[in-house]
């Protein structure tokens, strides 16, 4: 698949090697730290960019768990097996330590001419070894950084790599950060080549992972893709899953407990999720143990109403990736299905419960479009969220204030995601009587909505958002 949507991502990584090349700081090398969520393509990105380079680079990838004798003998195997000129020096090596193979690539490294060094996963490494990175910041202070090297360190564990960066560890200051996420709605638009209310459904289901998203065959429908996808049980959109969850949790039953209650039952609210999560309630302390693990991952995030009143003992809990959220809703409990040859099965649950399930998915996806919005009506907007009471009744879908919690309040809407039916008078009637309990708006704040169709004639509607405006919120793909 090409690189679509991955433009600025390469640029960068040009820049850095650019900087690289020109050896006008002190330390020749540049070290750069690239996270994102595993299958979002961050060796994908790191090979396309070697390969365009055309440079020598030495590629090493640690697996989680192996016994740390194994990896270190392999990383000394990919640094004879690289394209650097002075490979042959770790022919045979098997290391003892981290810093006996860092100073094995440091002596395989050019002196004259730049080259490029990836170590993907580099968390899994570092876990199995106490002191690691204080390793790592040795070798490369002392060795490595004097090299011509472009230093990329990659890893899906979020809140591991955050931690390398931080000031209390050895490797801070010396690294530039970058976050690769998933390919946008736009990026996905340009993919699957659908019309723009469509693109959003196939945005919902791959959650914008390359590794889904080239799956889906230009111009099919969701249900074609479905068909096909639930036909095999090695397809992306089964497995990725499995994978994912799997790779972040292993043997942690509690935590995809929680998941399941957020993302398979449709579980918001602290309550909700404690008796979703085990039969007779989960206990609240280790629910909020595992919540804090899920947010620090990046997996939960903690949403709050946005008014002009703080909203955190209101909180309400969702899935980020929509790919994930898709997965335990619908995938995970068709697995069986599937490998028993009954996509139809599969399909149905979809058929029967998407509507629904994608009214509430798109919610966040839609308050992101607009907050990435310059809008000249309301050029103060830098959060867009929603409001509720403990009791969610009322619900406000969209609400555009200046920060958090709101000093102004430039509007509140109604998100009605249909492609068919205009927002009619009564809904934004509705939405005004509903408007009144939110603390900080008055009779005179805008309405707005957002919906694919449009709207009907209404009155004290200020403005509407069809599926094509949402879709150029996000940068043209590359």
């Amino acid at each position: 698949m090409s690189f679509i949507g991955r433009t600025r991502e390469l640029a960068e990584l040009e820049h850095l090697l650019a900087t690289v090349k020109q050896g006008r700081r002190a330390d020749h090398g540049v070290a750069l730290l690239l996270r994102g969520r595993r299958r979002v393509g961050k060796s994908r990105l790191a090979n396309e960019f070697v390969v365009r380079s055309g440079l020598p680079y030495v590629y090493f990838q640690a697996a989680r768990g192996a016994p740390l004798g194994d990896e270190l003998a392999q990383f000394a195997a990919s640094i004879a097996a690289s394209t650097l000129a002075a490979a042959d020096v770790a022919s045979g090596q098997a290391p003892s330590s981290l810093t006996a193979a860092l100073t094995l690539l440091d002596a395989a490294l050019p002196v004259e001419s730049p080259s490029v060094v990836i170590l993907d996963e580099a968390p899994w490494l570092l876990e199995s070894l106490p002191g690691g990175a204080g390793e790592l910041q040795r070798v490369w202070d002392t060795k490595l950084s004097r090299k011509p090297v472009l230093f990329i360190i990659l890893g899906s564990d979020l809140a591991m790599m955050e931690q390398l960066s931080q000031p209390d560890q050895p490797f801070f200051g010396r690294a530039t950060e970058m976050i690769l996420d998933p390919l946008s709605p736009r990026d996905v638009a340009a993919m699957t080549e659908l019309r723009p209310f469509d693109a959003f459904d196939a945005y919902l289901v791959t959650g914008g992972l390359p590794l889904i998203a080239q799956e889906w065959f230009p111009g099919a429908t969701l249900a074609e893709f479905l068909t096909a996808s639930f036909s095999t049980s090695t397809s992306a959109l089964v497995v990725a899953g499995n994978r994912s969850l799997d790779s972040e949790f292993g043997e942690s039953a509690v935590a995809r407990e929680v998941l399941t209650a957020i993302g398979g039952r449709g579980e918001r609210s602290f309550t909700g999720i404690q008796h979703a999560a085990r039969a007779g309630g989960l206990n609240a302390a280790t629910l909020t143990t595992n919540l804090r693990l899920l947010m620090d991952k990046r997996i939960v995030a903690a949403d709050e109403p946005l008014s002009f009143r703080p909203g955190t003992k209101d909180r309400r809990y969702r899935i980020v990736d929509p790919a994930l959220r898709f997965w335990l809703a619908f995938v995970e409990p068709a697995v069986g299905e599937v490998d028993r040859g009954r996509p139809d099965l599969a399909l149905a649950r979809v058929q029967a419960g998407f509507g629904a399930w994608r009214g509430r998915a798109i919610e966040p996806i839609v308050r992101s479009a607009l907050a990435r919005m310059r809008d000249e009506a309301w050029p103060g907007v830098r959060q867009v969220g929603g409001w509720w009471p403990r009791t969610n009744q009322p619900e406000i879908d969209l609400v555009g204030a200046d920060r958090v919690p709101a000093r102004e309040i430039a509007f509140v809407g109604t998100i009605k995601w249909r492609d068919s039916q205009p927002v009619t008078a009564p809904e934004m009637a509705k939405l005004a009587s509903d408007a009144a309990y939110v603390p900080g708006v008055t009779v005179g704040t805008p309405l707005v909505a957002v919906c694919p169709a449009g709207a009907s004639r209404v009155s004290g509607l200020a403005r509407v958002w069809r599926a094509k405006e949402l879709l150029e919120a996000w940068p043209p793909p590359g």
